[in-house]
C-alpha cells in the first residue's frame, strides 16, 4: 500500500493538531469510541444511551417553528425515532428523502416528537452493508478536517509505517508491557468485546504501555539535557566567604538549617564549570530571598553580575528594597529597572548594567529587553519562575553570553548559572516529573517564632461581624488587609472592583487610615503606599491580588480574602502568607458567598484544614491537573497528553529508573525512543 498524499490545505490543519510528520499520525489518539458493530432495535432504545440504529425514513420535512428544522420520522419493524438537524446542506435533505434506508448514530433523548436524535452522524446503506468490525474512533480535530480525513490518514499510516518496538525485550518483560504495535492498533481500531470502561478510563494494558512511553520520553529528555548541559561552559565561580559571611553576620536572624543546606547545594553549583539550572522551591515565608542573596554575593565576589527577575513590579521592588537595605553596607549598589521607569532613568540604568559599574539588577521583563545588555553576567535569577514564559527565560538566559577574556575561544558557548524560585510548593510527583532536568532544593521548614496562621470561613451573610473584627484589630494597633476578588480574570473589572470596595470601606471606617494599592497604580505609588503600610501610616490595606507574593509587614496579623470562593488554592494559600509574619497570632479570614460549586466548597475544606503548602498543593494537583498548577500554557513545559501524573505515580517511578537504564546500557533505543515522542517537540523544555 502507498502513502497517501496530503494537501497543503490538510497539511496546515494536521499541524495545529501538532501533527508535523506521518508518525506523529500514530500517536494522535482517539478521545472516545462510538459503537457501529452492532444495530439496537428502536424500540429497545432509552434516552441517554449512544446507539447506532438502522431503518427507512417514513417521512421528511423542513419545519419552520420556532427555526428552520430538517425533521425525519425513522421508523424499523418495530419502533420509530425522530432525526432532527439545525444546520443541513440540500445535499443531506436529499440524502434523507423518504424511502431511503440509513443508519444513525447518536445520543437518543426526549424530544417534542418523542424519541429523538439531533444531528445523529447518518450514511445510506443496503440491506447487505456490512457491519463495522471494530468500534469506531473519535480523534481529536480542528475545523475543517472532517473525523473521515483523520480515520483514512492514520489508517494509512497504520498500514504503511514500520511500528517497530524502541524498547528491549527484558525491559518490557519485567515491567509486563504489552507491545508497542499491539497498542497502538488496538487503540486505533478496539475490538468490539473490549470492556469500553477500560478504554474510557485508559487503564487496559494498551493505553499503560503508551503512558509508560510516554513519561519515559519526557524522562529521557530532561535527563538528556541534564547531561548535556555537563558539556557546556559557564564561569566557575568558587566561594569566597568574605561578603557572605559579613551579611550574615549583619542579619537580625540565623538562618535555618534548611536554609544553610540549599544555599551549600547552590554554592557547589556555582562553582562548576558548566551552568547550573536550580530550582529552588520553599514555602511561603521560608526565606528564600535571603539564599538568592548569598548566592548573588558568591557571584559577585567573583567579579561577575547578578539580574533577578521578578514578574510583578510589586515583587521585584520588594527584592530591591530589601537586598538593598542588606548590600549596601557592603558596597554593593544594586540597579533598580522596570518598564514604568521614566525614559532617563532607565537610560541610566541601563549603561550601568552593559558597563559593568553595577553587580546586581533588580526588575521585571525589562531586564531582557533587547536594548539591555550585560557586561559580565554570571547568574540569572527567576523569581516566581513558572509566570514567565518560555521565551522570557531564555532572552534573560541569553544576555550571559558574554566575551570570554580568559579564553576567546569559549566566548560564545559561555552561559549564566541559573537559579529559578518558586513560593509555590510543587508536589513531588510533579517535580519528579516536569523538572526531571532540573536540580531541586526544597527549604523544608519554617524560621522559628512563626505561629501558624489561624483561618476562618465566613459566609459572605456575616459581613458585619468581619467589618467589626477588622475595626477592632486596627484600633488596638494591628494592621489589616482587605483583598479584592478575582473578576473573570478581567484587569479593568477587577480594578473597578477594587475602587468601589476602597470607597466602601473607607465610609465604613472613617476612623481608620486606608490605602489601596492595584496592579494599574503607576511604580512611584505603589512604592508609596507600600511604604507608609510598611511604616503603619496606613492602618488597612484594600488590595488586589498583586500582593500575592512578596509583600512583607510583620505588623499585619489580619487578612479578609472577600470572594474566597473565586480563588484557587495556590492563590489563597499566598495570599494568606502575607500575614503570620510576625510574633503575633495571625487570622485570614475566608469571606465566601453562597452557593458554593463544589469545586470552590472543596478548595475551601483544604485550604482551612491545613497550612502546609505542599500538602495544599498535592490536594490542588488531584483538584486541578498539572497544566493548571504549573501555569504550563506559557512555561515551555511539555504537558502530557496521555498520562495523569496524579493516577499513574507508579508508571512515573518505573519511567524514571528506566530513563536511567536505557541511556546508560540502550543508548541506541533511547534515541529511537526519544524520536517517536518528541521529534522537535523538546526545544523549549529546558528553559
Amino acid at each position: 500500500m502507498q502513502p497517501t498524499k496530503i494537501s497543503p490545505a490538510t497539511l496546515g490543519k494536521l499541524a495545529k493538531l501538532g501533527i508535523h510528520h506521518r508518525t506523529d499520525l500514530l500517536l494522535h489518539l482517539p478521545l472516545r469510541y462510538e459503537d457501529e458493530t452492532h444495530l439496537a432495535p428502536i424500540a429497545t432504545v432509552q434516552p441517554g444511551q449512544t446507539v447506532q440504529v438502522q431503518g427507512t425514513i417514513a417521512h421528511s420535512e423542513v419545519a419552520f417553528r420556532p427555526r428552520r428544522t430538517l425533521v425525519c420520522r425513522l421508523q424499523d419493524s418495530g419502533g420509530e425515532l425522530y432525526l432532527r438537524f439545525l444546520n443541513f446542506y440540500p445535499s443531506q435533505q436529499k440524502q434523507l428523502a423518504e424511502g431511503k434506508q440509513i443508519r444513525a448514530v447518536g445520543e437518543v433523548r426526549m424530544g417534542y416528537y418523542g424519541l429523538e436524535m439531533v444531528h445523529p452522524k447518518c450514511r445510506a446503506v443496503d440491506d447487505d452493508t456490512p457491519l463495522q468490525q471494530s468500534l469506531t474512533p473519535v480523534y481529536p480535530t480542528t475545523a475543517g478536517l472532517s473525523q473521515t480525513v483523520l480515520r483514512k490518514l492514520i489508517t494509512n499510516a497504520l498500514e504503511t509505517l514500520p511500528l517497530p518496538d524502541t524498547l528491549p525485550e527484558t525491559l518490557l518483560h519485567r515491567l509486563d508491557l504489552a507491545g508497542f504495535a499491539d497498542s497502538i492498533k488496538l487503540l486505533h481500531n478496539p475490538a468490539p468485546d473490549i470492556a469500553a470502561a477500560t478504554l474510557e478510563n485508559r487503564s487496559h494494558a494498551a493505553w499503560r504501555r503508551i503512558k509508560f512511553d510516554e513519561l519515559l520520553a519526557q524522562q529521557l529528555s530532561m535527563r538528556a539535557h541534564h547531561r548535556e548541559r555537563g558539556k557546556r561552559v559557564a564561569p566557575a565561580l568558587a566561594p569566597h566567604r568574605q561578603l557572605t559571611a559579613r551579611l550574615t553576620d549583619s542579619l537580625p536572624f540565623a538562618l535555618t538549617n534548611a536554609q544553610q543546606k540549599v544555599y551549600a547545594e547552590i554554592s557547589r553549583d556555582l562553582a562548576q564549570p558548566h551552568p547550573m539550572q536550580r530550582l529552588l522551591l520553599g514555602d511561603v515565608g521560608s526565606g528564600k530571598t535571603i539564599v538568592a542573596a548569598l548566592a548573588a554575593l558568591q557571584v559577585i565576589e567573583n567579579g561577575y553580575q547578578v539580574a533577578l527577575m521578578s514578574p510583578t513590579e510589586i515583587l521585584a521592588e520588594q527584592h530591591y528594597l530589601k537586598l538593598r537595605d542588606w548590600l549596601e553596607p557592603l558596597g554593593i549598589m544594586p540597579v533598580w529597572l522596570s518598564g514604568s521607569l521614566k525614559k532617563k532613568d532607565k537610560q541610566l540604568a541601563a549603561e550601568r548594567i552593559a558597563s559593568g559599574a553595577t553587580l546586581l539588577a533588580i526588575g521585571t521583563h525589562a531586564l531582557f529587553q533587547e536594548q539591555i545588555s550585560f557586561h559580565r553576567l554570571g547568574l540569572a535569577i527567576v523569581d516566581e519562575q513558572h509566570k514567565f514564559g518560555v521565551q522570557q527565560r531564555l532572552a534573560l538566559r541569553n544576555k550571559g553570553k558574554h566575551s570570554n577574556p580568559i579564553s576567546p575561544a569559549k566566548s560564545e558557548s559561555n552561559e549564566p548559572h541559573q537559579l529559578m524560585m518558586s513560593a509555590t510548593p510543587i508536589p513531588r510527583t510533579l517535580a519528579m516529573s516536569y523538572y526531571a532536568d532540573l536540580d531541586v532544593s526544597v527549604i523544608d521548614e519554617l524560621p522559628p517564632g512563626r505561629t501558624p496562621v489561624v483561618t476562618k470561613l465566613v459566609s459572605d451573610e456575616h459581613r458585619d461581624e468581619v467589618i467589626d473584627r477588622v475595626r477592632a484589630a486596627c484600633m488596638e494597633g494591628q494592621q489589616a488587609y482587605w483583598v479584592c476578588p478575582l473578576i473573570d480574570e478581567s484587569e479593568t473589572l477587577q480594578l473597578q472592583t477594587a475602587l468601589e470596595t476602597y470607597q466602601s470601606l473607607t465610609q465604613t471606617f472613617p476612623e481608620l487610615r486606608i490605602g489601596l494599592v492595584h496592579g494599574k497604580l503607576d511604580n512611584a505609588e505603589k512604592a508609596r503606599v507600600m511604604a507608609a503600610f510598611k511604616a503603619n501610616e496606613l492602618q488597612l490595606l484594600v488590595a488586589t491580588t498583586v500582593i500575592e507574593v512578596g509583600v512583607d509587614v510583620p505588623n499585619a496579623s489580619l487578612m479578609v480574602i472577600d470572594h474566597a470562593e473565586r480563588m484557587g488554592l495556590a492563590q489563597l494559600h499566598q495570599l494568606r502568607g502575607r500575614v503570620g509574619r510576625g510574633a503575633a497570632q495571625s487570622l485570614c479570614i475566608l469571606l465566601y458567598q453562597q452557593p458554593l460549586s463544589e469545586l470552590a466548597r472543596a478548595r475551601l475544606k483544604i485550604i482551612f484544614e491545613s497550612n502546609d503548602g505542599f500538602a495544599i498543593a498535592q490536594q490542588d494537583l488531584h483538584l486541578r491537573g498539572p497544566g493548571e498548577l504549573l501555569g504550563a500554557r506559557q512555561s515551555g513545559v511539555a504537558m502530557l497528553r496521555f498520562a495523569d501524573i496524579g493516577t499513574d505515580e507508579d508508571l512515573l517511578d518505573h519511567a524514571r529508573l528506566a530513563a536511567d537504564e536505557l541511556l546508560h546500557d540502550f543508548p541506541a533505543a533511547a534515541r529511537a525512543h526519544l524520536q517517536r515522542w518528541m521529534a522537535n517537540k523538546h526545544d523549549y523544555l529546558h528553559v
